[in-house]
């Protein structure tokens, strides 16, 4: 059979595997059961497998929950069945995995990134919604697969059994990338500042859907990826009795006000698009208190991670020059970040080669625009700073409702082609 016969033959186990995974989503920092299931999976194939500390820059760990919210995620992913020494090994988020694969030829190292976290949306419980319907709606409050790495995660590790059962065509080194905190753009610079991609040739991520909703096709490079950083600011003012004595009080709240407004009063970039938003705002504790206390949750982007740069210095001079305005006091965390990335016709044309010979899409398209951000840019620029060559691609499926919906589904037919197409990917690329 070719790969192809061989990956729609795994298509009920995949099916299987993606809705456990979707019925027992985790966001980001809190995939403890699915990076479990992931590395057992991986040991069983014969990978020499990573995790934890090894594969986790700490210092690098950008927007993690506290403490206590990871502890209650351990042992809920423990007694949903995930291996107890493992999540103890992953213990403050440390949830990623790298997988190799040494076929002891001569030839080029090859990875592929896949993520692995959920998005903090309460999933649609009504008829019309097929995995309420059929049975695999999420089980856990407030976390749902609502843009499809339950199926990025079914993927990789189907294009690992591939790739195990054709080690013999493969060479070099083959490297697998299971990413936690994908949401947030959170989770890859961690992974990255590892240096586990700084021996790479050739780099590829992927998406279910996106802009990519033609069924049985296939994008073999997705550009436009937006540089983002994600900021929260902080505001700390003097509480005070707003009646009996409000000229004691430093108001955090009006800091906080007066910088939404500002930051939206930002001056454009001449050399390309760039946005600022401000997405929440939270503040004071009583009618009749003078805020103390305020927060703002922010991100810029830009089309290249200069213009970007341009956007989070003017916005931390707005937000400061708001907190000198009302005599409070700032600080601000950066929560997530991602940079632009290059985009590299040649490779994407010779995908597109590679898998219409070996491949059975009814369409390929050899670009589309991504429109947005994704922190699978670390890996593409670091391996590309380096020499070496990345794309990202797009697997083609129709979609329920728009990704991060309530109602978000995917086809699942989707998921053996692209684990058919990454595993003739790694085959050709190993042996360049």
């Amino acid at each position: 059979m070719s790969i192809w016969q061989e990956a729609e033959a795994l298509k009920n186990e995949l099916v299987a595997r993606r809705r456990d995974l979707h019925k027992h989503p985790e966001p980001g920092w809190t995939e403890f059961r699915t990076a479990s299931m992931v590395i057992k999976e991986l040991q069983s194939l014969g990978y020499e497998v990573h995790y934890g500390s090894e594969v986790m820059d700490e210092a690098s760990m950008m927007g993690l929950p506290s403490a206590e919210h990871l502890e209650k995620c351990m042992a809920r992913a423990i007694a949903e069945g995930a291996d107890a020494d493992l999540v103890k090994a992953m213990a403050g988020g440390k949830t990623g995995v790298l997988a190799i694969l040494k076929t002891g030829k001569p030839g080029k190292t090859v990875a592929f990134r896949v993520d692995m976290d959920s998005n903090d949306v309460q999933e649609d419980m009504q008829a019309g919604h097929r995995p309420y319907e059929e049975g695999f709606a999420s089980e856990h409050p407030l976390a749902m697969h609502a843009c499809g790495h339950d199926g990025h995660t079914t993927i990789g590790l189907a294009a690992a059994k591939l790739l195990m059962a054709h080690k013999d065509e493969l060479a070099g080194t083959i490297k697998l990338i299971f990413q936690p905190a994908e949401e947030g753009v959170r989770g890859a610079y961690a992974m990255v500042n590892t240096g586990i991609v700084d021996d790479v040739d050739y780099m590829f991520g992927g998406h279910l859907g996106f802009k990519n909703t033609v069924d049985n096709s296939l994008v073999t490079m997705t550009g436009g990826f937006l540089a983002t950083t994600k900021l929260d600011a902080t505001f700390k003012g003097v509480s005070a009795h707003a009646g009996a004595a409000p000229e004691e009080g430093k108001n955090a709240l009006l800091a906080a006000a007066q910088a939404a407004i500002s930051l939206s009063t930002i001056s454009r970039h001449s050399k390309g698009s760039s946005r600022i938003n401000v997405g929440v705002m939270n503040a004071g504790t009583g009618r009749n208190v003078v805020p103390d206390i305020a927060t703002l949750k922010l991100e810029t982007r830009g089309l290249t991670t200069e213009i970007n740069e341009f956007m989070v210095k003017e916005a931390k001079r707005m937000l400061q020059a708001a907190a000198d305005l009302y005599d409070v006091k700032l600080s601000v965390s950066m929560a997530g970040s991602a940079p632009a990335t290059t985009d590299d016709t040649e490779l994407a044309h010779e995908i597109a080669e590679l898998v219409k010979e070996k491949c059975g899409y009814d369409a390929i398209f050899e670009f589309a625009d991504m429109g947005g951000s994704e922190d699978a840019g670390y890996f593409m620029e670091r391996v590309q700073n380096n020499g070496g060559r990345a794309s990202y691609l797009m697997y083609g499926t129709p979609i329920a409702a728009g990704h991060h919906n309530s109602h978000f589904d995917f086809n699942e037919e989707a998921l053996w082609k692209a684990a058919a197409t990454l595993t003739e990917m790694a085959i050709y690329f190993s042996n360049k």
